[in-house]
C-alpha cells in the first residue's frame, strides 16, 4: 500500500460543507453548515448567514471566552460537544497572533478553529541501523485508544508557547531530562484539514528530532502511554505502509521523518507527493 493513503485520509473534508467562522475581517474557523445551523439560536454571540457565521459577541478576551463557553456548555449538554476537561486552546487568526479568545479543547473541532501541537522524535543509531521510540496510547484515550505514537506529542495550551509544550509533554509522557529535551531540534510542521464527526480538525504539527542516550529507555508518568518499544526506522515505515496501528496523523509525522533521514527515497515513484502533501498552504 501506498504512504499517500495517510495524508489523504488527513485530508479528507469537502469545502463545500463548510462556511467561515468570522471576528470582524479576521477568519478564525470552518464551521459546518449543520454546525452553524445550530449556532443560530444565539444571537446574541453568533450571526449566521448562508456565507458564514459571524462571531459578535462584544468584549475582551475574557469576556469573549465567557460567552463562547456558555454556548459550549450548551452544545455539551445536547451530545453535540463532547467537553474535554477544562484544558482551553487559544484562537487567534494566525500562527503568533494575539489570542481573540480560548475554547475548551473538545469544542475545537465544532468550530473549526487551527489547533497547534508538539510532535518529537526520539530515535537513536545503534551502528548502521536508525531507530524510533515508539509509544503506545492508553486503551483508555478519547483520541485513537491503544494506537501507537511518537516518543513525545501534545497539543499546545492556551497560555502555553511551543518551547514550554515541549519541555512539559516530555517530562510527563516519557520522563525525558530537560538536559536531554534541549538538545532537541526543531525540523518544520506538517498540517491537515480533516472532517471529523463533530467538524473540521485543522492542524499544524510542530516537529522536533532528538537522538537521545544509547542509555534512554521512556518511562510514562502520566497514564497515557502504556509501553515504549524500540523500533527499526525501516521497519517502522513499513508498519506505516501496511497497517493502520499508528495514530492518524502521527503517520505524516513518521513520514516526514522517513523522507527527511533518507528512509524513503526520492525515487520512490511517491516522493514528490509524499512531500508537498505533508504541507498544504495555509490560508
Amino acid at each position: 500500500m501506498s504512504l499517500l493513503r495517510h495524508i489523504r485520509r488527513c485530508n479528507t473534508w469537502r469545502v463545500e460543507r463548510f462556511v467561515p467562522l468570522w471576528r470582524g475581517e479576521q477568519r478564525i474557523g470552518l464551521v459546518r453548515r449543520d454546525n452553524a445551523e445550530a449556532l443560530r439560536r444565539f444571537g446574541e454571540v453568533f450571526a449566521v448567514e448562508p456565507d458564514g457565521v459571524w462571531l459578535i459577541a462584544p468584549g475582551d478576551l475574557e469576556a469573549l471566552s465567557a460567552a463562547v463557553d456558555a454556548v459550549v456548555e450548551r452544545l455539551v449538554g445536547e451530545g453535540r460537544v463532547a467537553k474535554w476537561r477544562n484544558e482551553f486552546f487559544a484562537v487567534a487568526a494566525r500562527w503568533g497572533a494575539p489570542a481573540l479568545f480560548k475554547l475548551d479543547r473538545g469544542a475545537v473541532s465544532f468550530f473549526g478553529v487551527r489547533a497547534y501541537g508538539v510532535h518529537l522524535n526520539g530515535y537513536r543509531r545503534d551502528g548502521g541501523a536508525l531507530r524510533l521510540w515508539i509509544g503506545r496510547r492508553a486503551p483508555d484515550k478519547k483520541v485513537a485508544p491503544n494506537k501507537l505514537d511518537n516518543l513525545v506529542a501534545g497539543g499546545i495550551g492556551f497560555d502555553h508557547g511551543l518551547e514550554a509544550t515541549l519541555f512539559k509533554e516530555a517530562e510527563e509522557e516519557a520522563s525525558l531530562p530537560a538536559a536531554i529535551v534541549g538538545r532537541a531540534v526543531p525540523v518544520g510542521a506538517v498540517c491537515y484539514r480533516m472532517e471529523t464527526e463533530q467538524g473540521l480538525r485543522d492542524d499544524v504539527l510542530f516537529l522536533y528530532d532528538l537522538e537521545v542516550p544509547a542509555d534512554f529507555a521512556p518511562r510514562n508518568a502520566d497514564g497515557e502511554i502504556v509501553a515504549f518499544s524500540l523500533m527499526d526506522a525501516a521497519e517502522t515505515v513499513e508498519r506505516v505502509r501496511a497497517t493502520d496501528d499508528f495514530k492518524f496523523n502521527v503517520n505524516l509525522v513518521i513520514i516526514d521523518f522517513a523522507l527527511r533521514h533518507g528512509v524513503v527515497a526520492p525515487d520512490d515513484p511517491d516522493y514528490l507527493e509524499l512531500v508537498t502533501g505533508l504541507r498544504r498552504p495555509l490560508d
